[in-house]
């Protein structure tokens, strides 16, 4: 551990870098995939409002006409169809945006607990080196003192 070089520490030290870009870019994934979602549920509603406004307006017709009584029964059984199968279509699409969106928000959690984990490692590490840095610095200041203690016995050994 004592032979680390600095370029040794500036390549941790991108590490941590590009692992905090990744942790960005996939918070940027996240929030174009919660988008998505509220944009299904916009238009969810929006089909539950067309639909709720054409029963609106089949009862309109009911009490207009009598005569037309049959027909409307008949468009209502159509419509009950069409807005089951729309609605069992929307709660399909919804049910699958929502597992994907727990899918994807479980592999983001599990790509940031990674990152996460490999920054604290990298900082952990980041840590020692910067102790090790340190000793080595003084450790060096010291023996630098200790030459030139040597030196000066040596020259004053050769005055005398």
């Amino acid at each position: 551990m004592a032979n680390i070089s600095i370029s040794q520490l500036q390549q941790k030290i991108e590490r941590i870098e590009q692992f905090r870009e990744e942790v960005d870019t996939i918070k940027a994934e996240s929030l174009g995939w919660k988008e998505g979602i509220d944009r299904l549920a916009a238009e969810k509603e929006t089909a539950r409002a067309q639909l709720s406004s054409v029963e609106s307006q089949l009862q309109g017709m009911k009490v207009k006409s009598s005569a037309q009584a049959r027909k409307i029964e008949e468009l209502e059984a159509r419509l009950a169809s069409e807005f089951s199968k729309a609605e069992a279509d929307a709660i399909v699409a919804i049910y699958q945006a929502d597992a994907e969106a727990a899918q994807a928000l479980a592999l983001h959690k599990e790509a940031f607990s990674k990152s996460q984990a490999e920054l604290s490692r990298c900082e952990t590490d980041f840590r020692g080196l910067s102790e090790v840095r340190n000793a080595l610095k003084l450790l060096s200041r010291q023996k630098e003192e200790e030459i030139k203690d040597l030196r000066a016995e040596l020259a004053k050994a050769y005055q005398d």
